[in-house]
């Protein structure tokens, strides 16, 4: 169910990935004791295209002459035959001689039809003379993935620009989990060698599945009984709409599901973690759940008690081997050897909340970001990679994941801001869309507090504090915490002192779990870069300024009216200068602020002058996920406009400013408390539109 590395949070796809120039198809797990490459016929269920003739003057890398991809359902699962012929046009074509095949020796074991090479009318079978090279290792160690896939090497010898090489083979996949349940995809890449390409799905008597096409693939479809076939020939290069949302993305895609809906799915894989998370009287679990109540009375507490265990104290292994696939491993067991993935480590702590009475689900995501449109697509539980806990606590709904580093608390929001969800339950539950709104709270603030007051011409003491949300702060903290304070003031000398940093004399850091923040704080000195222009002063104060932002236009053959799509995003600079005691606030002057909203984006940046230094905040943030195409083509016209200034302040020896009356109070880096959750990092106009959305 479920594919992918998420970081430490994963499960593997079972639906069959067709690339139309793959070189090697992965199979997902079953029952089988075979770890062989075989050799075997075409199965009959496999009817190579005609090959397509070279023209004169071919170029590029290679010229495919045909290449097959079909998947064959039946009561054994999946089988998926791959067979292609190349002529090799250029020097750089011919890695297509390393051959590789990995595959699950308990789906079955590979089965290689032919290897040729055709050179002046002689075909040469490779196998004759070659074999395949077992490699029996795991692959993937270091990316913490115990997944018992084998991989199989031949290196075709002399093979030549010119020739032919014609590769046929099959592998299979069959996982018990999903019982008689297949699904999975056909595609063309976007941007396909010349030549032909046939993808193509079957099925026996009583196994057709559903299927659903996009209409680039139903203008070609070739329907036969037991069969549909897509063939191409020299096709063209797709070029996805510029910077639309990803449900626009999908082309040439082919969908096919044995699932009747996505309520089918849940009901299918709920039992497996009700198995799994079931404790039986003496599990040592139950003993760490009697420990947390008596540690902590409220319902909160305990949940960010048991989830805390589950990060701190089990380590991100992805385990597929065997049924371990899209099975969960029992809570004792991952227990038991401390190490788990997301499915382990969800069915650990869905049993530690329920023996602590603690009402918990099971929800399956997406982490790639890709989960845009899944409400268009067929039940496929190929499309999510990733699971995790929802638990109602207190009348809220709160978000547990057990393969997040221990800083991530429960939340009402998860961290990963999913659009589409699947909660797994034995009624059976259908996709769960989440609203996107405009994030509350900054994704990053970057204070910097600039101690001038020793003059212009003095090193200025600067402190500058970084405040990390999200993955990223999760990721900062996570790498950076495991280091001495010794390590990281070292390090941090290295990577920052040169023009801008004179000194670094101490760094500090933390994770305040209350703002889900990392907080890095950096102390030492400037040198600060004055212009001068006789005795008056300017500075280009960091953090300032904004880049004006980019027409959003398409090329003219992509659809003008499709929406354009923005990646969220909150930043928010904050910036205090102490300015040298021998001059006052009469003497100082500063760029002026704004506020302006365009293409769903708002930019803000404040001044102000008091208690002896200048102020200013600068915030960015992403009001509109989308954005129409009129509304674009609007704003296109507003960029002429857009002030794009940096924050520039000036000193005038002879200056009488008088603070305007308009000024808006900002606040100093050391006012207040800038992790907080409202820090004034936008315009309450701003802010009040946001909301009336």
């Amino acid at each position: 169910m479920m594919s992918g590395n998420c970081g430490g949070i994963e499960l593997r796809a079972t639906g069959l990935m067709v690339l139309a120039l793959a070189l090697a198809l992965a199979a997902t797990s079953a029952r089988a004791d075979d770890s062989e490459v075989q050799r075997g016929p075409v199965p009959d269920w496999v009817v190579p295209s005609d090959l397509m003739p070279v023209p004169d003057g071919a170029s590029g890398m290679l010229f495919v002459r045909g290449q097959d991809i079909v998947a064959h359902l039946d009561d054994r699962g999946q089988a998926q035959y791959l067979g292609y012929r190349m002529r090799i046009l250029h020097p750089n074509a011919l890695q297509l001689g390393n051959i590789s095949i990995a595959w699950n020796p308990a789906s079955g074991p590979p089965v290689v039809h032919m290897i040729n090479v055709h050179r002046d009318g002689a075909t040469i079978d490779v196998l004759k003379n070659a074999a395949f090279e077992i490699l029996r290792r795991e692959d993937q160690l270091e990316a913490a993935m115990l997944d018992g896939v084998l991989t199989a090497v031949l290196r075709v010898p002399d093979l030549r620009v010119g020739d032919e090489l014609e590769v046929a083979l099959t592998t299979r996949s069959n996982d018990p989990t999903l019982a008689k349940n297949d699904s999975g995809l056909l595609f063309l890449l976007p941007s396909p060698q010349p030549g032909r390409f046939r993808l193509g799905l079957s099925w026996d008597d009583g196994q057709k599945p559903n299927i659903r096409m996009t209409p680039d693939m139903a203008a070609v479809v070739k329907e036969g009984r037991h069969s549909i076939d897509f063939l191409f020939d020299n096709p063209a290069t797709l070029t996805p709409a510029k910077d639309a949302p990803a449900r626009y993305q999908w082309r040439r895609m082919v969908e096919y599901s044995d699932f009747a809906d996505w309520a089918a799915v849940s009901r299918h894989f709920a039992p497996l973690y009700a198995k799994a998370s079931l404790l039986p009287d003496g599990s040592p679990l139950k003993a760490e759940a009697r420990r947390i109540a008596a540690a902590y009375p409220r319902p909160l507490d305990r949940a960010a008690a048991a989830l805390k265990l589950v990060q701190q104290d089990v380590r991100y292994i992805y385990v597929g081997l065997g049924d371990g696939n899209l099975t969960p491993a029992h809570a004792d067991e991952t227990w038991q050897r401390r190490y788990g993935d997301c499915k382990g480590k969800t069915a650990l702590l869905l049993g530690l909340l329920t023996e602590l009475g603690i009402e918990a689900e099971v929800v399956v995501a997406n982490n790639q970001g890709t989960d845009d449109g899944f409400d268009e697509r067929l039940p496929n539980p190929g499309l999510f990679d990733h699971v995790l806990v929802r638990a109602r606590i207190d009348g809220k709904q709160y978000w547990l994941d057990g393969t997040m580093p221990p800083g991530a608390t429960p939340s009402l929001d998860p961290v990963i801001d999913y659009r589409w969800v699947l909660p797994l339950s034995a009624r059976g539950s259908g996709l769960e869309k989440r609203e996107w709104r405009p994030a509350r709270r900054p994704d990053e603030i970057s204070l910097y507090e600039i101690d001038a007051r020793a003059g212009f011409d003095a090193p200025a003491r600067v402190t500058n504090t970084t405040i990390t949300r999200g993955i990223a702060g999760l990721q900062q903290h996570a790498q950076l915490s495991g280091l001495s304070k010794d390590q990281l003031l070292t390090g941090m000398r290295q990577q920052i002192v040169g023009s801008t940093w004179r000194t670094v004399d101490e760094v500090k850091l933390r994770y305040d779990e209350k703002a889900a923040a990392s907080v890095l704080t950096v102390i030492g000195s400037w040198e600060v870069d004055w212009e001068k222009d006789g005795a008056s002063r300017s500075l280009a104060l960091p953090g300032g300024g904004f880049n004006p932002p980019e027409k959003r236009i398409r090329p003219a053959d992509h659809d003008q009216d499709l929406p354009f799509a923005n990646t969220p995003e909150f930043s928010c600079s904050v910036t205090t200068l102490r300015f040298p005691s021998t001059t006052g606030p009469a003497n100082w002057t500063y760029k002026s602020g704004f506020d302006t909203r365009i293409f769903g984006q708002n930019y803000y940046r404040a001044f102000d002058i008091r208690d002896g230094s200048i102020r200013m905040v600068r915030g960015f943030r992403v009001d509109s996920k989308e954005i129409d195409a009129a509304s674009a083509r609007r704003d296109n016209g507003r960029i002429a406009a857009f002030d794009n200034s940096k924050g520039w302040i000036f000193y005038e020896p002879l200056g009488e400013s008088v603070p305007s009356q308009a000024r808006k109070p900002v606040p100093a880096t050391y006012d207040i408390d800038w992790t907080a959750d409202d820090v004034p990092c936008l315009s309450p106009a701003a802010v009040s539109r946001a909301a009336a959305r």
